[in-house]
């Protein structure tokens, strides 16, 4: 009987994870919630700014998968979804900012695609010629998405669309993002016997059926979506808006996990080892001058790959190897307000993505006030600047008013804005967000398969790094170790 579990770390899937226990092991079984910051949330983050709840890390999830929907409204938070406004979003690239062109999966372009105004005529007879052209494909392999791309479409497709919004998933780089985890569906159509990256893209996305009618990129989403684009195992719901948020930011549904799992919330603990025990684990909290034992029926680690690594090396050492493999990228995002008349000429596109070769330091600008209705209010405009990729740690190491002004110089670059912010903030995620390399599908399997009974992994290195492939992390941790798997 399960009467005592542990769940390391109190980001959204470690959370769900405690909510679903409460489920599954009744009012009396004891949960214990391990955090190390001094909130939960993990890189959920709502800062009270310039007069609203703003979500200053993930600020949007894919609401065509059902994790999210269900969630809420099995706590009764659905009146808090949102959805964006028919806002459009724009591309920076040679040198020039254009609409994000349609009829593309995830910068993969389909029959469907329009890609004039963001590629050269070169660069578009590239894209054109791709489908006539031999592909070698070895049914379940995985190669690097950016050699991929660059082999079959050339340099600027790559540079330009998949790298920017691919980018803004991972914080990663295209060129070290493996196809398999990235673009799933796209990996499935090329098993099944796509004849080019054009034909799978259509396959993928049913693009082929629509060349003649619907425009709208958002309309061309995988069959099987995954976290924002990621490997996963959710079912898409077709139809709808494609995103969603929360009204009073990601705190509402988080504040409700903490509060109806009935979990006993450790904030400030650092969880340094993890110990079988005869009967059930041991964790050893706290400073190594005054450590503490807890002792649990089973453990759910919801906590970064590195963090995961250390603690199973003892009890699961092949998962803690494969764990060990996983990198993380860090990133800054810089929330901006201004007086509605300082902001008169920002564009009325829901943001911008900005190609990695441009000059700029960010790699993206949300128009958060154009982007969310709810964010709107208060006659203030609000912006989010997003700064890092995988590999760039060490530009991201100054003051927080440096990344300001790096931010403000990049917008007034992009849109002639210049005046000063009357309110800002800087959210910094160092190690935020893993990185899909090649073969990650490989290292979840083994760190998955590796794992001892009585303990379980969940969160953001395993199979997608939305919020809704986090949930389902969670949820798939805590009814392991309930079943005593």
């Amino acid at each position: 009987m399960i009467a005592r579990v542990a769940v390391v770390g109190g980001g959204i899937s470690g959370l769900a994870a405690a909510h679903r226990l409460r489920t599954l092991l009744g009012p009396d079984a004891r949960i214990d919630v391990l955090e190390q910051r001094d909130r939960v949330g993990g890189v959920l983050h709502t800062a009270d700014f310039a007069g609203v709840p703003f979500d200053v890390g993930a600020e949007a999830f894919l609401a065509r998968r059902p994790e999210v929907p269900a969630l809420l409204a099995e706590l009764g938070l659905t009146d808090a979804l949102v959805h964006p406004t028919g806002a459009a979003a724009s591309v920076r690239a040679a040198g020039r900012t254009g609409p994000l062109p349609a009829g593309t999966l995830l910068g993969v372009p389909t029959t469907a695609a329009r890609l004039d105004g963001l590629l050269s005529d070169a660069g578009l007879a590239a894209v054109a010629a791709e489908p006539a052209r031999p592909l070698s494909w070895e049914p379940g392999g995985d190669v690097a998405l950016g050699a991929l791309l660059r082999a079959r479409f050339g340099d600027e497709i790559t540079d330009r669309l998949a790298d920017p919004l691919l980018g803004g998933v991972y914080a990663g780089r295209v060129d070290a993002l493996g196809l398999r985890a990235t673009v799933p569906a796209l990996a499935t159509a090329l098993d099944e016997g796509a004849s080019s990256l054009t034909a799978a893209a259509d396959s993928a996305t049913g693009a082929a059926t629509r060349v003649h009618g619907a425009r709208d990129s958002r309309a061309l989403t995988p069959r099987l979506a995954g976290g924002q684009g990621s490997a996963a195992r959710g079912e898409a719901r077709p139809g709808g808006p494609v995103f969603g948020a929360l009204r009073g930011g990601y705190r509402v549904l988080l504040d409700a996990l903490v509060s109806v799992s009935g979990a006993d919330v450790r904030l400030g603990t650092t969880v340094r080892e993890l110990q079988r025990r005869e009967e059930g684990w041991r964790l050893v909290l706290g400073p190594t001058t005054a450590p503490e034992a807890l002792d649990v029926d089973a453990v759910v680690l919801a906590v970064p790959a590195p963090a995961a690594a250390r603690l199973l090396a003892g009890a699961a050492p092949v998962a803690a190897e494969a764990a060990g493999e996983i990198e993380l990228a860090s990133s800054v995002v810089v929330a901006l307000a201004f007086r509605a008349e300082d902001a008169a000429a920002l564009p009325s596109t829901s943001g911008v993505l900005v190609a990695v070769d441009e000059p700029l330091a960010v790699k993206a600008f949300t128009h958060s006030s154009n982007k969310w209705a709810h964010l709107a209010e208060g006659g203030l405009v609000r912006l989010r600047a997003s700064l890092g990729r995988f590999g760039e740690a060490a530009t991201l190491q100054v003051d927080d008013a440096e990344l300001v002004a790096r931010a403000r110089a990049d917008l007034g670059a992009l849109t002639g804005i210049t005046a000063a912010p009357v309110a800002t903030h800087v959210q910094r995620w160092g190690g935020g967000l893993p990185q899909y390399g090649v073969g990650h599908l490989d290292r979840v399997r083994a760190i998955e398969d590796g794992l001892p009974a009585g303990v379980a992994v969940a969160g953001s290195a395993l199979h997608g790094v939305g919020v809704p492939a986090c949930i389902a992390t969670g949820r798939a941790a805590a009814e392991r170790v309930a079943a005593g798997r």
